[in-house]
């Protein structure tokens, strides 16, 4: 006598039986039978799965009943069975079996054992190396990285060590142009239906599923980072990640406005200066060390990182003075900041750094290659030694009469600036500087500020942003300066730095909002222009649709990976179209976060 089949919805069922220990069974036998049947419900149950994953990634009772193994085979079968992946709506399957095993196995190393025990590596491999597309390659790789972030799981991941860091490498350089050629830049009746309704679960209009892709795309990049990071924590595989022209790519790698919680490029600089090889190496490429510079000057949410990135190089014997060759005149400029974040005194520890040998270069026993470096050290001996010095020694008396006196030069360099004498005014602001008291915050504030006005006019950027930077230190980064802010934007768009005149910028609406003199104020025209040319100068796909423009003849095969993405040929071919899928909500806590922020 032969069994009746089990129901198309038995996963349902059984979620609704009553008895704890019948229930248990049951969704055991369900995960072992789901990759074996052709059943064209499998995807709704992949749906369900990937919700309650999302809800509840801390629940044991999937995890011990097998699903781990379930969604291993079924990611299997959609690489190997090709009939089967494009029939019905299966094509969803292992982007929905990838994105459980990584939701699980996020922040429980309990669960990342289970998983690597029920051999989920080698199919998130497959899913890696592009044998479907970009959009498996985002959930494979965000999974990957949790197995890679947990100490027992690692040496699993690890097995895989080349191949590993070489695709995701490959993903973190390329992955941007993919997504564009792919689905961002092509019309909208071309763009498969499958990464549409992903996108959006179905009820998106054109406007959403690009700026999702955005999103993803983003993500994609950030999360091949932190896989990255994974192995170069424990560094592993340094000389492969410490490529030249990887290195230097870095540094243009940022989350962007959609994905703002992401160290990205900056995150893992940080980590491989952690080490020797990544400190060697890093501080051989002049370009990164520039791009740290400007980081470590601007309103960038991951400020203290590049000036961690700096200080490790600083202190580190074998690259200090290469490095106080290239970064000294821009560290100076931040000697006064008082906090940043968490970290206090960041100024001191920036100063103590600089200073800890000042004496074999200041008695000739030591010279430096640049000369602009040994002046920024003599300024910050100046600065940070002779001019306490010089004030602990003055009398109440004299420093009434010395605020006096750089009121009135004030006045009569504002007076030359607005007669058009830039020069001259320039000239009694930094003489105003001179004289002026380190405790007189509030007054070196306004002649910085001033005097860089004056250094934009003269068409000197680099001597604006000097003069902004530590004006900003002096203001603090809880009520920054914010004509200041909207001088140094003025300053990196002269020099061509979208990302960082951006931020400079948004931050001196944001001051403008919250200041009590101008929180009704509108948005200046002038900063609503400048953020939209910056916006479209850093839009995550404009060097992507550049190449695209020069390069229009050429397919998406000149960027396939090992994978060689074969699901776009099959889709094609088939002409493949699904129903629209349910709406959920991709991930409940990341959109929380990015609306509080």
């Amino acid at each position: 006598m032969h069994s009746e089949p089990p129901c198309s919805n038995c996963f349902f069922c059984t979620m609704n039986e009553p008895e704890p220990s019948v229930r248990r069974a049951k969704l055991s036998q369900c995960f072992k039978e789901m990759p074996l049947r052709d059943d064209q419900e499998h995807v709704l149950v992949l749906s369900g799965l990937w919700n309650i994953s999302m809800a509840q990634p801390g629940d044991p009772e999937f995890p011990a009943l097998g699903i781990f193994e379930c969604m291993a085979k079924l990611i299997h079968r959609g690489i190997t069975d090709q009939n089967w992946l494009l029939r019905g709506q299966n094509i969803y399957i292992p982007y929905y079996a990838a994105h459980v095993i990584g939701s699980y196995t996020m922040d429980n190393p309990q669960f990342a054992e289970k998983a690597v025990k029920s051999g989920v590596v080698l199919p998130l491999m497959e899913l890696l190396r592009g044998k479907m597309s970009w959009v498996e390659q985002r959930v494979a790789v965000r999974a990957l990285g949790h197995l890679a972030s947990h100490e027992k799981t690692f040496e699993a991941v690890v097995v895989h060590e080349v191949e590993i860091i070489s695709l995701a490498m490959e993903i973190v350089s390329n992955c941007l142009e993919v997504v564009y050629k792919e689905f961002v830049g092509i019309k909208a009746r071309k763009r498969p239906k499958y990464h549409c309704d992903l996108l959006t679960r179905g009820v998106g209009e054109l406007e959403l599923q690009s700026r999702k892709a955005e999103e993803w795309a983003s993500q994609l990049q950030c999360w091949s980072l932190y896989l990255l990071n994974c192995f170069a924590s424990k560094e592993r595989g340094l000389t492969l990640i410490c490529n030249t022209e990887f290195l230097n790519n870095l540094c243009g790698m940022w989350g962007g406005l959609v994905n703002l919680t992401s160290p990205a490029g900056i995150g893992l600089l940080r980590t491989l200066c952690s080490s020797k090889t990544g400190r060697k190496n890093v501080a051989n490429s002049r370009q990164v060390m520039e791009s740290l510079c400007n980081v470590s000057r601007s309103s960038d949410d991951w400020q203290n990182m590049a000036i961690d990135c700096l200080l490790l190089l600083l202190k580190d014997p074998e690259t200090r003075y290469g490095v106080i060759d290239i970064a000294a005149s821009s560290l100076v400029d931040l000697v006064e900041l008082r906090s940043l974040g968490e970290s206090k005194m960041v100024g001191e520890t920036i100063s103590q750094t600089l200073l800890q040998d000042y004496y074999k270069i200041k008695f000739g026993f030591l010279k430096l290659k640049n000369q602009e470096a040994e002046k920024a050290l003599e300024e910050l001996w100046e600065l940070r030694v002779e001019n306490i010095k010089r004030d602990k020694l003055m009398s109440e008396q004299d420093m009434k009469e010395r605020q006096a006196l750089v009121g009135k030069l004030k006045k009569q360099g504002n007076q030359k600036f607005w007669t058009g004498k830039i020069e001259k005014s320039c000239k009694i602001y930094s003489k105003a500087l001179e004289l002026c008291p380190l405790n007189f915050r509030k007054e070196r504030i306004v002649l910085y500020s001033n005097r860089a006005q004056c250094y934009l006019l003269l068409k000197n950027p680099a001597a604006a942003i000097s003069d902004t930077t530590r004006a900003l230190c002096l203001s603090g980064t809880v009520s920054p300066h914010s004509k200041s802010l909207w001088r140094r934007s003025q300053a990196y768009d002269m020099k061509g730095l979208a990302k960082e005149s951006l931020m400079d910028c948004l931050m001196f609406i944001n001051s403008r909002i919250k200041s009590e003199h101008t929180k009704r104020v509108r948005i200046p025209y002038y900063a609503a222009r400048m953020i939209n040319k910056q916006m479209s100068a850093t839009w995550l796909f404009a060097n992507a649709k550049s190449k695209l423009c020069i390069k229009k003849e050429k397919t998406v095969d000149e960027y396939e990976s090992k994978g060689e993405y074969q699901l776009q040929e099959m889709m094609d071919a088939k002409n493949m179209g699904f129903p629209d899928m349910p709406t959920i909500l991709e991930d409940p806590k990341a959109e929380k976060r990015w609306k509080k922020r």
